[in-house]
C-alpha cells in the first residue's frame, strides 16, 4: 500500500520482481549441486539485470547512439520506478546466497515479498541482504526498549534531513546558483555545503529507516560510520554508503578475484566495480566518471601514493642524511581525503560535465572570478553556527562526549532526562519546518 500510494502502477513490477526471485530461488534450491542451478541462478541475475536495465538505462543508451551516430531515436517516455535500484540488489543478493548455500530457500512469497518490500528501507535503501533479516522475517522480537531507540532514531534522522540537509541544498542548489557575485570562496562554500547536504541528506534516510525498522522488530546494518574523519580515500568508502560498499566488494568484486589476482587483473577488478558504482547511482556520464574517479585515487593509493613517500624517506635519510618523518601527519592525510571528496561530489552533483569542470576549475582560481565576494561574505556568516555543527555532527564528537556524560553517575541522571526533552524539541521543530517550508525529496530516491 505504501508503495502503491506513489506507483499505482509500478507496484506490478515490483511484485513480479519479488515473484520471479522466489521462483528462481525454489529452482536453484531443488537442483542444488547440479548446472541446473547455475542456470537458473544466470537467468534469474539477467532478468533482474534486464529490468533493472530498460527502466533506467534505455534513454542514456538512446542519447548516446544519437550523439554518436546523428541518429533521431526518440526517448522511450518511461519514468524511473522508486528504489528499482536497491530492491532488484536486495532480490540478486537473495537468489546468490540461496546458490552459494548462505541463505535457506524461503518457501514463502509473503515473506520474501515482505523482504523486498519493506518500506523504512524500500525507496531509498540501506540495502538488506536477506540473510541480515533472514530469521526476523519468521520470528521477531518486540520491546518497548527497541521500540523507543527506533522512535529516537527516527527523529534524529529527520532532524538531520529538514534540519540539516536541506538547509545546504538551499545554500548550494538555490543561493549559490542564483547568485551573481560568485567568487573562489564561495564555490569551495558551495562544495562545502554540497558535501554536507549528501551526507546529511543520506544518512538521515538510513537513520529513518535504522529506526523504523527496529519499531517493527528489524535490525538493519548501519550504512554509514563518520566517513569525513577519514585518512584515505580506501578507509572513507569503508564507512560511506557500506550497503553498498559490501554489495559490490561480496558480489562482483571477489568473484572476479580481488587483489589476489596480477596487476593486471586487479586493475580490472577496481576498474569494474567502480564503474559499475558511478553507473548505479544514475544513468548519465558524470555518475561514471565519478566511480571512476574514485577508482583513479583507490589504485593511486594502492601502488604510487605508500611506495613514493617510502622512497622520498629513504632518499632524504640516505643520501641527504636529513632526518624526516616516517609517516605522514593524519591532518594531512584528512586534508587530502576531503579535497579529493569535496571535489567528487561537485562532479556527482552537477547538471552537466561542462558545469562540472567549470566548478571544479572555479575552485582552483581558474574561472576567471575573483577570490571573495560581499555575497560569499554574507552566506558565510548567515550559515557560520549551521557550517560549525554540520561539521562537528559528522564527526564521532557528539557520540562519544554523550557517552561519557552518561557514563557520570550524576550527569548521567540529568541527560536521561533532558534526551526526551531534546527529541521533542526535534521534532516539534521538524513538524514546524515542514508547516513553513517546501520539502526537499531525499537525493537517493532517484538512484
Amino acid at each position: 500500500m505504501f508503495y502503491a500510494w506513489g506507483e499505482p502502477l509500478y507496484v506490478f513490477l515490483m511484485l513480479g520482481t519479488c515473484l520471479s526471485s522466489y521462483i528462481h530461488g525454489i529452482l536453484i534450491g531443488k537442483f542444488k549441486g547440479t548446472k541446473w542451478a547455475k542456470v537458473f541462478l544466470v537467468t534469474s541475475i539477467l532478468s533482474s539485470v534486464a529490468i533493472l536495465g530498460f527502466f533506467k538505462y534505455t534513454n542514456f543508451f538512446i542519447l548516446n547512439i544519437n550523439a554518436i551516430f546523428g541518429t533521431g531515436i526518440e526517448f522511450l517516455k518511461i519514468a524511473l520506478p522508486v528504489g528499482i535500484s536497491f530492491y532488484t540488489f536486495q532480490t540478486l543478493s537473495y537468489t546468490i546466497d540461496v546458490y552459494r548455500g548462505e541463505a535457506a530457500v524461503q518457501k514463502s512469497f509473503i515473506r520474501l515479498s515482505t523482504y523486498v518490500a519493506l518500506f523504512p528501507q524500500l525507496v531509498a535503501g540501506p540495502i538488506v541482504r536477506y540473510t541480515t533479516v533472514e530469521e526476523e522475517l519468521s520470528n521477531r522480537k518486540h520491546t518497548f526498549e527497541m521500540f523507543a531507540y527506533g522512535a529516537r532514531r527516527f527523529v534524529f534522522g529527520l532532524g538531520k534531513k529538514l534540519l540539516i540537509a536541506d538547509q545546504f541544498y538551499k545554500l548550494a542548489e538555490t543561493f549559490f546558483r542564483n547568485s551573481p557575485e560568485k567568487s573562489v570562496g564561495f564555490f569551495w562554500i558551495y562544495a562545502i555545503a554540497n558535501a554536507l547536504y549528501i551526507y546529511f541528506d543520506f544518512s538521515a534516510y538510513s537513520d529513518m529507516a535504522i529506526g523504523l525498522g527496529k519499531t517493527f522488530g528489524f535490525n538493519f546494518l548501519e550504512n554509514f560510520n563518520h566517513p569525513y574523519i577519514s585518512k584515505t580515500v580506501a578507509e572513507f568508502w569503508r564507512r560511506w554508503h557500506m550497503s553498498l560498499g559490501s554489495w559490490f566488494r561480496d558480489y562482483i568484486y571477489i568473484p572476479l578475484g580481488g587483489n589476489r589476482v596480477s596487476a593486471i587483473k586487479w586493475f580490472r577488478n577496481t576498474l569494474a566495480v567502480w564503474f559499475l558504482t558511478g553507473f548505479w547511482h544514475g544513468a548519465a556520464w558524470n555518475f561514471i566518471i565519478w566511480g571512476l574517479y574514485f577508482a583513479l585515487f583507490l589504485l593511486l593509493e594502492k601502488w604510487f601514493l605508500a611506495s613514493a613517500f617510502k622512497k622520498m624517506t629513504a632518499f632524504f635519510e640516505e643520501k641527504v642524511k636529513i632526518p624526516v618523518i616516517r609517516k605522514i601527519p593524519g591532518f594531512i592525510c584528512h586534508t587530502y581525503v576531503i579535497i579529493v571528496v569535496l571535489i567528487s561530489f561537485v562532479i556527482f552533483n552537477t547538471r552537466s560535465l561542462g558545469e562540472g569542470m567549470e566548478f571544479i576549475k572555479s575552485m582552483f582560481g581558474f574561472g576567471g572570478h575573483s577570490f571573495w565576494s560581499s555575497q560569499t561574505t554574507y552566506y558565510l556568516i548567515n550559515y557560520a553556527i549551521l557550517l560549525v555543527v554540520a561539521i562537528i555532527g559528522s564527526t564521532p564528537v557528539v557520540k562519544t562526549v554523550a557517552t561519557k556524560l552518561s557514563e557520570m553517575p550524576r550527569v548521567g541522571k540529568i541527560v536521561n532526562l533532558l534526551e526526551p526533552v531534546a527529541i521533542a524539541v526535534v521534532l516539534l521543530l521538524c513538524v514546524a519546518t515542514l508547516v513553513n517550508d517546501s520539502f526537499t525529496p531525499f537525493l537517493y530516491f532517484q538512484f
